[in-house]
């Protein structure tokens, strides 16, 4: 068999047992919900999601469709992700190559990375005073710390060999930054930003919820308030399904730019 003949049949089997665990999760559910008024079930969802999606973008003084909520809230993280990512990945970088900044900074991003996402949005609220911009910074904080220890893990963990002929031959800084720090570091800092997307994904959700003017986040707290849960269900499966997109897109291009050392 030849090697895409392989590839296309492990992805074959890979969507067949992926189909097998959807449908007996499907199965559970309609189970669960069989006879029960206050939770829909999955069709009574799909039906809800479908409504939602057939006006996804319209836009009145009192409401606003799927779409645009979905768009607020992924332009938010994507906004505090990028500004994750290049400190992140700046920072790690000096961290794993220089060791005195790795022992000044460590302690310090260990005290702060368990520090819960929602203990920073009232912070920042008040420091700003607008909701939309503290999200963003919440993201930021909250995306940051994944990017910056997997690179700076990444670029602590060069081979020595690699080092020494990096020093016969003289790098120059930015040299050495090219051909030797970046490379090493590519998987790990691909992990990071990895985590740090499905993570700041999971925390918008949280912090729309208590900025309470639009988002998905938003959106999902204020059906429940009007207790339509059959559109907080059918949020639930999207804002699922566009998580697994984004982690999708990282994984295609961690497989692109280190086909062999990152795997999903």
């Amino acid at each position: 068999m030849t090697a895409l003949g392989s590839r296309l049949a492990s992805f074959v089997v890979a969507a067949l047992w992926a189909v097998v665990g959807l449908a007996v999760f499907v199965a559970l559910w309609q189970f669960a919900t069989r006879g029960s008024t206050a939770v829909p079930g999955p069709l009574d969802s799909a039906r809800t999601l479908g409504d939602l999606l057939s006006r996804p973008f319209f836009n009145t003084t009192n409401d606003k469709g799927i779409g645009l909520h979905l768009y607020i809230s992924l332009r938010r993280v994507f906004l505090g992700f990028g500004l994750a990512a290049l400190v992140g990945i700046t920072l790690g970088l000096i961290m794993g190559a220089v060791r005195p900044v790795w022992s000044a900074l460590n302690p310090l991003v260990q005290v702060l990375r368990p520090v819960s996402p929602l203990a920073w949005f009232p912070i920042w609220l008040y420091i700003i005073e607008e909701p939309a911009q503290s999200a963003v910074i919440v993201i930021f904080i909250t995306a940051l710390w994944p990017t910056l220890i997997n690179t700076a893990a990444g670029a602590g963990a060069i081979p020595r060999d690699q080092r020494n002929v990096a020093l016969v031959f003289k790098f120059r800084p930015l040299a050495y930054l090219w051909h030797v720090l970046i490379p090493n570091a590519l998987p790990s800092i691909i992990t990071g930003l990895r985590l740090s997307m499905g993570i700041g994904w999971m925390v918008i959700v949280a912090v729309e919820m208590l900025q309470g003017n639009s988002g998905i986040g938003y959106f999902v707290w204020n059906s429940y308030n009007a207790l339509e849960l059959d559109k907080v269900v059918a949020v639930i499966v999207l804002i699922g399904v566009v998580g697994l997109v984004l982690d999708a897109i990282l994984l295609m291009l961690s497989r692109w730019v280190t086909p062999e050392e990152v795997h999903g």
